[in-house]
């Protein structure tokens, strides 16, 4: 690992020894994060995995019912009726507070169910084709604000886990990589003054 290019000093190995304590102490506080990151990462990820079950399980309830009435009803007639029909949706963003962290997420207000056409020009299975699909507009929109925070925590897990794989490959060593070759050359330089004073002893006291 290559140190950094600087002049064995005392001052220098002062701040190095400082910049080393900064990045170990990160270290740990960002590998702190990303694990109580991951964790909850996994929870929204089995979260998701209940709502596709239960989504699936909508869907082939959902969709029989909707074949069953245009049988009943004709698709030419469901097409009028359905041209009468709009709900209006609240599409909002919504900050959630995730392991700590104020994420971005999203919120989804379904309108009340109506049943938007005349009753007498209607059948059972109008009423109950817009009840099973207004069910599963609710799991879809439920899935899609556990997905949004699942993205984005997912972003964040890859983010803290580059600036882990920074500090423990290469900040970290090439710190302690200058620290052990300021301390060895200034070792090197008392040792060297230390014969020389001696020496210079020596030789004086011949004299």
């Amino acid at each position: 690992m290559p140190r950094e290019s600087i002049a064995p000093t005392k001052s220098n190995l002062l701040r190095t020894k400082e910049r080393l304590a900064t990045a170990e102490e990160g270290y740990d506080l960002l590998e702190q994060k990303r694990e109580i990151l991951v964790m909850e990462l996994m929870r929204q990820v089995e979260q998701i995995k209940l709502l596709e079950r239960d989504l699936d399980a909508q869907i082939n309830a959902a969709y029989p019912v909707l074949k069953r009435m245009l049988i009943v009803v004709g698709r030419e007639r469901a097409d009028r009726l359905s041209q009468n029909i709009r709900y209006k949706f609240d599409l909002m963003e919504k900050r959630v507070t995730v392991a700590g962290m104020n994420l971005p997420g999203l919120t989804i207000k379904l309108p009340e169910m109506e049943l938007k056409y005349a009753p007498a020009n209607s059948f059972a299975e109008c009423d109950e084709t817009v009840l099973e699909f207004f069910k599963l507009l609710k799991i879809v929109t439920e899935l899609a604000a556990v997905r949004t925070i699942s993205w984005r925590l997912a972003r964040e897990v890859r983010k803290t886990q580059r600036r882990v794989n920074a500090l423990e490959k290469m900040v970290i060593p090439t710190a302690r990589e200058t620290k052990a070759y300021i301390e060895s050359a200034l070792e090197e330089r008392e040792r060297d003054a230390f014969f020389t004073s001696k020496l210079l002893k020596k030789k004086a006291g011949k004299e």
